[in-house]
C-alpha cells in the first residue's frame, strides 16, 4: 500500500516539473516577445497561460485525492501541503509572463529599449523558478536557501532597470509611456522573482515544518 502511495508522491514530483517547464516557457516567450519583436509569441504566452491554470486544477484535484484516500503522516502531509500552496504561485507566474505579453503590444521601438537588462532579469527569474522547484523534488533545503538568496539579484536588477529607465524618461519624455510599459514589465520580474522564493520557503516548510 505505502509502495502505491510514494509512487503517487512520484506522480506529484512529475506534474510539479512539468508546470514549472509551462511558466518557464510562458516567460520565455514573452520576453522574446518584447526583445526580438517576435509577435508571433504573444499568442504562444496566452496559450501557456490557459495550460498553467488546467495544470494548477489538476495538481489541486490530484493533492485532495492523495490527502482523502492515503492518509499522510507528518513530513508527507507537509509535503503535500507545500505542493499545493506552490501551485499557486506558479499559476500566478503564469498569469505575470501574460501580463508581459499583453504589455508588448504597446512597445513598437526596439531602439528604445536597446541596453535594458530586461532579458537577463527575465533569465535570472527563470532561474529561481526552475532551483525551488528541483530543491522541492529533491527534498534540497540548501538549494532552496541558495534560491531565497538570489532574490537579491533579481531586486538588483529591477533597481538597475528602474533607474536607467528614470533617466530614460528625464531624456526623452516623448516616449515616456514606452519606457513606463518597460517599468511595469520589469515589475511583473521582479514579482516572478518573489513567487519563486515563495515556492522555496514552501520547501523549507515540507523539509523542516517551519516557514520563515
Amino acid at each position: 500500500m505505502r509502495e502505491s502511495y510514494h509512487k503517487q508522491l512520484e506522480n506529484l514530483h512529475t506534474e510539479l516539473i512539468r508546470m514549472g517547464a509551462l511558466c518557464e516557457d510562458a516567460i520565455a516567450n514573452a520576453v522574446k516577445t518584447l526583445v526580438n519583436r517576435e509577435d508571433n509569441l504573444r499568442e504562444k504566452v496566452w496559450e501557456l497561460e490557459r495550460e498553467i491554470d488546467l495544470k494548477e486544477r489538476e495538481i489541486e484535484s490530484f493533492s485532495v485525492h492523495l490527502l482523502l484516500r492515503e492518509q499522510p503522516v507528518a513530513g508527507e502531509l507537509r509535503q503535500i501541503t507545500a505542493a499545493q500552496r506552490m501551485i499557486t504561485d506558479m499559476e500566478r507566474i503564469g498569469d505575470q509572463a501574460a501580463d508581459i505579453a499583453e504589455l508588448t503590444r504597446f512597445i513598437n521601438d526596439s531602439e528604445l529599449i536597446r541596453g535594458i537588462p530586461i532579458d537577463e532579469m527575465a533569465k535570472a527569474s527563470a532561474k529561481m523558478l526552475t532551483d525551488s522547484v528541483d530543491a522541492f523534488v529533491a527534498a534540497d533545503l540548501e538549494k532552496a536557501y541558495a534560491v531565497m538568496a538570489y532574490d537579491d539579484v533579481v531586486d538588483e536588477f529591477f533597481t538597475r532597470v528602474k533607474t536607467e529607465l528614470i533617466s530614460l524618461i528625464s531624456k526623452d519624455n516623448q516616449a515616456g509611456e514606452t519606457y513606463l510599459d518597460m517599468l511595469m514589465i520589469a515589475k511583473y520580474l521582479e514579482r516572478i522573482g518573489d513567487h519563486a522564493q515563495n515556492i522555496a520557503e514552501w520547501v523549507e516548510y515540507y523539509i523542516t515544518g517551519k516557514r520563515r
